[in-house]
């Protein structure tokens, strides 16, 4: 494994870079719009600035890491090469099929195809490829250069030599790679999205109020962020299509969404990325401001 292809320079997918660049391989970084890509560049030099003032690595680290990496707008130049492609385009099934069904055909034969997805079904994306055997589940956790699970999910075809190239892979990025088999969700978001809902439905039922239900999470749970200001920091549409794919995945009515958070989502206040959730955020600012309403 030496050459990395990711497919996608949004938050995770530039983190995947990033990550995979500082670990010394060859990185192709690929997006369909360049603007996104040299603002995935500016990204990645900011968290390692961020590295380098916490003293973690040098500005040689830096040099090497950025020269890690190149960029493509095109899926074949940027593909064409890799011994690994990690998906990290946006959560929707229809893309992620087309995408991998592309893959397959410009890939070399021995190429490994991940998926960063968060829950959509692994088995089905490898059914539209031309190997299903080389088709896996890799879910980082954002921030991804600072989170140490690797979530490697088995399609129902993976092979056990896939498995576990990628889990001595992950390993090599300072990762804890943990196998799971190929179900809606998997095992992170089946656990986590669930709680994320419920803390939704008990601010929308009135039972308590954003700052109150995070804190009694934080303070009584020892988590490091309320569910709320989680959820924000995910992106609500992120966290509403993954409770869908468990809805229908499922067919339980306790994974059906809360009213409420439809409604954020169809109104455009998707949390941190959209400036407004649960929560409002200023650029530059660290303060947790609670947003005005919700209805």
């Amino acid at each position: 494994m030496k050459n990395i292809t990711v497919i996608g320079s949004g938050t995770m997918g530039n983190g995947i870079a990033h990550t995979f660049a500082q670990s010394g391989y060859q990185v192709s970084l690929v997006d369909i719009n360049e603007a996104a890509l040299q603002k995935a560049l500016q990204t990645i030099s900011g968290n390692l600035d961020r590295q380098i003032k916490k003293g973690t690595i040098d500005e040689d680290a830096k040099t090497a890491t950025l020269n890690n990496i190149k960029t493509y707008t095109d899926a074949y130049e940027g593909a064409m090469s890799a011994d690994l492609v990690v998906e990290a385009a946006t959560e929707n099934r229809e893309i992620k099929l087309q995408l991998f069904k592309q893959l397959s055909e410009v890939c070399k034969p021995g190429a490994i195809l991940a998926s960063n997805t968060s829950s959509i079904s692994i088995t089905e994306i490898a059914a539209v490829t031309k190997k299903p055997g080389n088709v896996i589940g890799m879910h980082f956790m954002n921030p991804v250069p600072v989170m140490k699970l690797v979530e490697v999910i088995r399609g129902y075809a993976t092979t056990d030599a896939v498995t576990q190239t990628i889990m001595e892979l992950a390993v090599t990025l300072g990762k804890e790679p943990v196998e799971v088999n190929d179900y809606p969700g998997f095992v992170a978001n089946r656990i986590l999205m669930p709680m994320i809902n419920e803390a939704i439905c008990t601010l929308f039922e009135g039972v308590a109020g954003v700052t109150e239900i995070d804190t009694v999470m934080k303070l009584g749970m020892d988590h490091p962020m309320g569910p709320l200001q989680l959820a924000d920091f995910i992106g609500l549409d992120v966290c509403l299509a993954i409770l869908k794919v468990l809805h229908n995945g499922f067919g339980n009515p306790k994974y059906a969404p809360c009213p409420l958070l439809v409604n954020m989502v169809t109104a455009g206040h998707l949390g941190v990325k959209s400036g407004s959730g649960f929560y409002k955020y200023t650029p530059g600012s660290k303060d947790l401001v609670v947003a005005d309403k919700f209805i």
